[in-house]
C-alpha cells in the first residue's frame, strides 16, 4: 500500500514547508516537510527537493507501518498511520497502545489513542492536538 495524495496533503498541512534548515519543537534540525535525516544548520533546498523528500520519507514510513500492522487497513487508515508515524517515528508507533489495540482488531480503541499523543518534551502542544484529531478523523472515515 502507498500513501495517497490525501495522506500527503495531511502531512503537508501539519508539517508545513521550510526550504531552510530550522530546529523543530524538540530541537531536531529539519528541512522541507519535516525531513530530519542528515539535516545541518544552514542547509537549503528547493521546493522540488522538498516535494521529493516528502514522497520518499512518506514511502519509508509507509513501509514501517506495513511491517508493524498485522490487520487489514483501508487507505484512510493507512494514510492516518503514515502521518502519525511521519511525525513521531516508527519506534513510537511500535511501542504504542494504538498499535496494540489495532493489531488486536479493535479499530475504534486504536483510533481513540491518536489524541493521547499531544506532547513534545513533556509539553502539551495545541498544534499536535489538532493534528491528532485530523489523523483520528481520517482513520475513522
Amino acid at each position: 500500500m502507498n500513501v495517497s495524495e490525501n495522506g500527503l496533503a495531511l502531512i503537508k498541512r501539519f508539517e508545513g514547508c521550510r526550504l531552510s534548515a530550522y530546529q523543530d519543537s524538540v530541537g531536531a534540525w529539519t528541512i522541507g516537510y519535516g525531513h530530519t535525516d542528515g539535516v545541518q544548520p544552514g542547509d537549503k533546498i528547493s521546493q522540488e527537493e522538498a516535494d521529493r523528500l516528502l514522497t520518499e520519507d512518506a514511502a519509508a514510513f509507509g513501509e514501517e507501518v506495513m511491517i508493524l500492522v498485522t490487520v487489514p487497513l483501508n487507505q484512510n487508515q493507512f494514510d492516518a498511520l503514515v502521518s502519525f508515524t511521519y511525525n513521531l517515528g516508527a519506534n513510537n508507533l511500535k511501542s504504542s497502545t494504538l498499535l496494540r489495540r489495532l493489531n488486536e482488531g479493535n479499530y475504534r480503541a486504536a483510533a481513540d489513542q491518536f489524541t493521547r499523543w499531544v506532547f513534545a518534551n513533556n509539553r502539551y502542544l495545541p498544534g499536535l492536538k489538532v493534528r491528532r484529531e485530523a489523523e483520528r478523523d481520517l482513520f475513522l472515515s
